[in-house]
């Protein structure tokens, strides 16, 4: 996907942006822009895109994104209901020039550093920073909304319970040419995922040699082309077991995967348990509830 700036305009009587977001669906594009951003999912589920990486989000989601990190989440289509997201952006100038550089503040600019590659933070940490987050929601106050924000970001830096979303730090500057092919592929998989998809067609799609397509693909992605393919595929097998009663056999053709064997090979690389472990444990843990008062 061909990331697009997104510029991010300051309110009157604050040093950062704090809102909560209530639409239909998430109709983003795929977006950067040069503020850090912390985004907790209060209501909705589907797949999550930063960088080089997409994965499931349901509720109670938190990740921080760091300085022109493209990143963009897309309902599932089988989630009714508004969705509802708090999304704080604040640039690197926050508290002054170099105020990360202060003894203070160490362990916030090793999180500012880490987000680079984008930070998804665990459920236990979500939920308990929820309370403190919506409080900054409403704080009517600009000063106690900027020691709020400096406060969660401590909590943040001293959690040690979290992944790195993406395997290496992500740069998007791509020239036009290589944001058109990479449109070109990514809008490819969407129609074409279900079917076999060969190495040939890919590269004769971009007008590219198949060496060339490879070597272009792992360039910009940082990863191989059929190792992306899988784990897309896995992604959307993962929603359905989570979201329909099919048969593993059944999700197993939905997805894309031409033999069981090898969805179950490529569903333990990727989730490291088995398909029906992973719909058993979602369901025991019970779901995502939409909650009634998202912003209360």
């Amino acid at each position: 996907m061909r990331p697009q700036y997104e510029p991010i305009y300051p309110l009157e009587h604050s040093s950062f942006k704090a809102f909560i977001t209530v639409k239909g669906e998430f109709d983003y594009p795929f977006h950067y822009h040069p503020e850090f951003e912390l985004i907790y999912i209060l209501s909705s589920a589907g797949l999550r895109f930063v960088g080089n990486h997409f994965d499931n989000f349901f509720e109670n989601d938190l990740v921080m994104l760091g300085a022109d990190l493209p990143h963009c989440w897309k309902n599932s289509t089988q989630c009714n209901g508004t969705a509802f997201a708090l999304v704080i952006q604040w640039n690197k100038d926050l508290l002054g020039a170099d105020w990360m550089e202060r003894k203070e503040f160490t362990g916030i600019k090793r999180l500012h550093n880490l987000s680079a590659k984008g930070i998804k933070f665990s459920l236990e940490i979500s939920r308990q920073l929820r309370p403190l987050l919506i409080s900054l929601i409403n704080e009517p106050s600009s000063f106690q909304k900027i020691i709020k924000l400096v406060n969660i970001l401590q909590q943040l830096s001293f959690s040690e319970d979290y992944n790195l979303i993406c395997e290496e730090t992500y740069s998007g500057n791509f020239n036009i040419s290589d944001n058109d092919r990479l449109n070109k592929i990514y809008q490819h998989l969407q129609a074409h995922y279900k079917e076999k998809i060969t190495l040939t067609d890919m590269a004769s799609l971009v007008c590219m040699t198949e060496v060339s397509f490879c070597r272009f693909f792992s360039k910009l992605m940082k990863k191989s082309f059929f190792s992306f393919l899988n784990e897309y595929r896995i992604n959307l097998a993962c929603k359905m077991l989570i979201e329909t009663d099919m048969q593993i056999g059944h999700i197993c053709d939905q997805s894309g995967f031409g033999s069981v064997s090898f969805f179950y090979r490529q569903f333990k690389r990727f989730r490291n348990c088995s398909p029906l472990y992973y719909s058993n444990k979602f369901k025991n843990a019970g779901g995502y509830p939409i909650p009634k008062a998202p912003y209360e």
